[in-house]
């Protein structure tokens, strides 16, 4: 039995908690902490990869070790479904992205004096940590960030700050830089040539009215399910190739072999298009560039996948449309999908995929799931955003 100044856990946002429920920062399962306030380290606590943690905001966890990891992600799950007093039947494998693997990531500037800074915001402050390392970035975005800082410091004013998102996609690096002015001719050919020297798959400005493409020498495309989909800039991406394969083969799995499947918050077609052969698919999405790249990658690949503009917080899916279907996978955002979920709940699908990136509101929608009839049968956890307290799943429901 764990005695009272024994770390136990890691509560939801990274700290470790003792047997009397006390929060310990930078804490590890199997510490002490001792009775003057100071910490002795166990078998889990491991040594943190990287020259910013703990002040970068963007790892909590570097300090615990990966079995210790891979509890977390799964209690952050199970924690969340207990609070609404619902449980899952079976718990999978949890599933850990590797270090360096991140492929879309945004980053800020400031400056310190004479500095100019790009990097992450600490931990719940505006200050700027300037990333001389990161352990999980792709190492392709990482090596951007030493030549962005020499191309920006000279063209961003004292007062001001701006954004820098990058993606990986099939031809590179897809760089955005919002809250950028660039005005005359030798301004946009230095832009030109750093997008050139650095290899860029495409360059576009955001100054306020929407991103502007200023370099792109051929279409930008990320291939989704094995087809080539025009890619937006900086549209939503799966964290991780890896994450993405497992969230894929759990929504797979779960919806077996309907031949009609309901795609939900579509996207660019992360699920519909790796599903759709063997089968039809409808995919609803409300971004409208996301659905007009669906729906082209769809007919150039000659999948089955019908894509439509549709807002499913204004306009759900009524139960009636949703009966049509032998399946639904759905993949709303971070706050839920209270509206969908309650058509959901009133109708027949025998099978739902939901694909969740917050376990919170993701257990408040699987209670009503459940108290219309449906079984949690298995959840997925999912840790694509390593040494983060950002945790994503999957949990399959049938009727």
């Amino acid at each position: 039995m764990a005695e009272a100044l024994d770390i136990i856990r890691i509560a939801a946002r990274g700290d470790g908690v003792t047997a009397d429920g006390r929060h310990v920062p930078l804490a590890a399962p199997g510490d002490r902490l001792n009775p003057d306030g100071g910490l002795v380290h166990g078998p889990h606590h491991a040594e943190p990869p990287c020259r910013h943690f703990p002040l970068c905001g963007g790892c909590e966890l570097q300090h615990i070790d990966e079995e210790s990891l891979a509890v977390f992600v799964q209690e952050r799950v199970l924690h969340a479904l207990a609070s609404q007093q619902v449980q899952a039947e079976t718990v999978m494998p949890v599933h850990l992205s590797p270090a360096a693997t991140r492929r879309r990531i945004a980053v800020r500037s400031a400056w310190a004096g004479r500095n100019f800074q790009l990097g992450f915001s600490t931990e719940k402050s505006h200050r700027i940590i300037d990333l001389q390392q990161c352990e999980v970035m792709a190492p392709e975005l990482f090596a951007l960030m030493k030549p962005l800082r020499a191309f920006l410091a000279p063209r961003v004013a004292q007062k001001r700050n701006v954004q820098v998102k990058l993606a990986l996609i099939d031809q590179g690096v897809d760089l955005l830089i919002e809250n950028l002015t660039i005005e005359g001719l030798e301004a946009h050919e230095a832009l030109s040539a750093f997008a050139l020297e650095n290899r860029l798959a495409r360059l576009s400005l955001d100054d306020g009215f929407g991103p502007t493409t200023l370099w792109e020498p051929e279409p930008v495309t990320i291939t989704l399910g094995g087809a080539p989909v025009a890619y937006p800039p900086y549209a939503f991406l799966q964290a991780t190739r890896d994450g993405e394969a497992a969230l894929v083969a759990a929504a797979g799995d779960v919806i077996g072999d309907a031949k009609l499947v309901a795609d939900l918050f579509a996207g660019l077609g992360t699920f519909a298009l790796s599903i759709a052969e063997g089968r039809k698919v409808y995919a609803a999405e409300a971004d409208r560039a996301a659905t007009l790249a669906l729906k082209s990658a769809a007919g150039q690949a000659q999948r089955s996948v019908f894509a439509e503009h549709r807002d499913l917080f204004r306009r759900p899916l009524d139960s009636a449309e949703l009966n049509r279907f032998g399946a639904v996978i759905l993949d709303p955002p971070r706050a839920g999908a209270r509206e969908q979920i309650g058509q959901l709940a009133s109708s027949q699908v025998a099978k739902i995929a939901y694909v969740s990136c917050n376990p919170g509101s993701f257990a408040r929608d699987a209670k009503q799931l459940v108290d219309a009839g449906y079984r949690l049968q298995r959840i997925w956890p999912v840790g694509q955003f390593r040494w983060s307290t950002h945790v994503e799943l999957v949990g399959e429901f049938s009727r």
